[in-house]
């Protein structure tokens, strides 16, 4: 029998790897189609498990954009006042600014407006208007027409995203937001003031032992939380419910006091049996949080006072002082004084992000 030739062998060879390789290649496309198909839960999950070349692995950028995003439609309530306008134009503009970065997810856009009435930022700010509360309803708390409005605007809006992040309009958004939540749990940022365990007596009244510990109860606000939107349709009327039964409550309106609504939306979750992941890197809070970490949103409801020292004063008028309040009748002007050396890294990015925002912003005026 003739002996095969070293040629022929090494060309047998070559064949037989072109072979395997194609075979490989073929399973692991087969394999990446499946995951895709048939889980959206692959995101956040090594992707590149069955979606790369076994002898050239995908480029990094290649493989993120394979994956399958999980949008999440941003929606703030705001009156029409001075005040809440100038805060949602901030909002909107980093929200503009970071949508389109690759490791964001968020989607659309809208200022949820119940004031009833159209107002001059209608073509700047995506807007959709819904009915305030009837007169006296709230009873001074105009917080109660927020999850009103979100019960408008859920029943009567077209919302092509699953999920919905519930933002404020004092929310600067630092970096590109990824969808925290899962199909199994929203995602919110856990209050140190909102503690159920220390009102456990007070809440019973709209959370009966029958429906579970009162650890049930999340130390949570609605916002910032990321929820799926048919989740959000069953919360938001008892939400409204549970809100103004406790307003009309002499004791739970005595001691929730400004934080009663956010109290409200965490009882309506337990009751729903919803539960949510809690993220302490959804955001900060300055002056307190002094570093930016790794978080997503700066929230500025709290003043900023300090001397020129960089020593913060909190609870009397500083030196140098940023606080929205400051601004109740209309925007602040541009080019803000930054703070004086010394103050913490979270007061300084967010006066300069507010400075960025109004620069950048064409038809900024003070006081408007």
């Amino acid at each position: 029998m003739a002996r095969a030739s070293f040629p022929f062998l090494i060309l047998v060879t070559v064949a037989v790897c072109i072979v395997t390789y194609n075979t490989v290649t073929m399973i692991a496309n087969y394999r990446s189609r499946s995951i895709s198909s048939n889980s959206e839960d692959s995101v956040g999950e090594d992707s590149s498990i069955g979606s790369f070349d076994p002898l050239i692995k995908m480029p990094e950028r290649f493989r993120k954009a394979s994956v399958k995003k999980r949008r999440f439609h941003t929606a703030v309530t705001a009156t029409s006042s001075a005040y809440n306008r100038w805060q949602c134009r901030i909002m909107y503009y980093w929200y503009k600014k970071l949508k389109d970065h690759p490791d964001s997810e968020m989607g659309g856009f809208t200022r949820v407006l119940h004031s009833g009435l159209p107002d001059q930022h209608m073509d700047e700010i995506p807007t959709f208007i819904v009915d305030p509360l009837p007169d006296g309803m709230d009873k001074g708390y105009i917080v109660l027409n927020r999850p009103w409005a979100f019960v408008q605007w859920l029943e009567k809006a077209e919302i092509e995203e699953d999920y919905i992040l519930m933002a404020e309009p004092d929310h600067v958004i630092m970096k590109p937001i990824p969808n925290l939540a899962t199909d199994e749990f929203p995602a919110a940022f856990p209050f140190f003031y909102i503690t159920p365990k220390q009102h456990e007596e007070v809440l019973r009244k709209f959370f009966p032992k029958a429906k579970g510990p009162i650890i049930n109860i999340d130390p949570i606000g609605n916002s910032p939380v990321i929820i799926k939107k048919s989740d959000l349709k069953k919360i938001a009327p008892t939400w409204k419910n549970v809100s103004m039964q406790m307003k009309d409550d002499p004791e739970a309106d005595k001691v929730f006091g400004w934080v009663l609504e956010m109290y409200g939306y965490a009882v309506a979750s337990a009751l729903h049996g919803v539960q949510h992941i809690l993220r302490k890197d959804f955001m900060i809070q300055p002056p307190w949080d002094t570093e930016l970490g790794d978080k997503f949103i700066i929230h500025y409801t709290y003043g900023c006072d300090y001397s020129l020292k960089g020593k913060l004063t909190y609870g009397q008028i500083g030196e140098w002082r940023f606080d929205k309040r400051s601004f109740t009748r209309g925007a602040p002007p541009r080019n803000l004084p930054l703070p004086p050396p010394g103050v913490p890294e979270s007061v300084v990015t967010l006066v300069k992000m507010v400075n960025e925002a109004t620069a950048n912003i064409p038809t900024w005026r003070e006081g408007d």
